[in-house]
């Protein structure tokens, strides 16, 4: 059955435990941690701690892959990714996201989904390549990502789509979901008005319906297909001026795709915080 979720990106600058309790308060089935340079991030402990008390199983973990996380968990992609497949699999998460590498990245880049494979097979976790855009520097192309910014065109088994990044990339999201087939393993929900080629600087992360992609089509086709991966909420929240702003804006975005999906609650996600504490993962020293 799909999971609707909420990626703790959602209430960027604010605390990880921010995102928890709104992923709660709005309804959410569990939550994606981006990992960053906050220490709970990284903490299978302080996850799974979060994750009791706010009734919220991890769902997926985002690897740090973004430049504001170049140091993180050190220099080199390969660990980063190995760490975060290990995170994955202590607090019970079925997927890890990660972005193609930058060019820069050699070594990396050159073996990069022979690394991705190697690492789902030993953590035993899916890891969904993510599907990115073109960049441009003072109107001229730039080849920012190797092998590529479209995971459409890789060889790669698990594919992340970004609605976002598909309206920065001139995609239709319908086009590439269906392309995609049964590689579509993961969705960031959220929406993007313009491509980079018209314009579009920025990445926008909209609420979905608000902007220019077939979000609600590509919901429905996944629910015709009986489709059982993650739907994460990506979405920027930045503006809103209060908590309860903050948390309309989730709602709404819940409440999109639990219309265009056709799906209620999980009944999995359903149960008492303390019911679900006792499914959570144990830990041991």
């Amino acid at each position: 059955m799909m999971r609707i979720g909420m990626s703790t990106s959602c209430v960027y600058p604010l605390s990880t435990e921010h995102g928890f309790r709104l992923a709660r308060r709005a309804g959410f089935d569990g939550v994606e941690v981006m990992v960053t340079r906050d220490e709970v991030t990284q903490s299978p402990d302080a996850l799974l701690e979060l994750s009791a008390r706010y009734g919220m199983p991890i769902l997926s973990i985002h690897a740090p892959v973004l430049l504001l996380t170049h140091f993180v968990w050190g220099r080199d992609p390969r660990i980063k990714l190995e760490r975060a497949a290990d995170l994955a699999a202590a607090v019970g998460a079925s997927t890890v996201v990660v972005h193609p590498p930058f060019r820069w990245q050699s070594g990396y880049a050159e073996d990069f989904l022979g690394i991705v494979r190697q690492t789902a097979a030993a953590s035993r976790v899916e890891i969904a390549v993510e599907n990115m855009f073109p960049w441009k520097l003072a109107g001229r192309s730039v080849a920012a990502y190797s092998p590529g910014w479209n995971p459409a065109e890789m060889d790669c088994d698990a594919v992340t789509l970004d609605f976002s990044h598909a309206a920065l990339s001139g995609y239709d999201s319908l086009e590439l979901a269906t392309a995609l087939g049964d590689r579509l393993r993961h969705v960031h929900l959220c929406d993007g008005s313009r491509s980079v080629d018209e314009g579009r600087i920025f990445d926008e992360h909209l609420l979905p319906g608000h902007g220019g992609q077939p979000v609600a089509e590509v919901l429905r086709m996944l629910a015709d297909r009986r489709w059982s991966g993650n739907v994460i909420a990506e979405v920027n929240t930045r503006k809103a001026r209060t908590e309860e702003e903050r948390l309309g804006m989730l709602t709404e975005t819940l409440a999109f795709a639990r219309e265009h999906a056709g799906v209620a609650r999980h009944p999995r996600f359903s149960r008492s915080r303390r019911a679900l504490a006792a499914m959570l993962p144990v830990r041991r020293g």
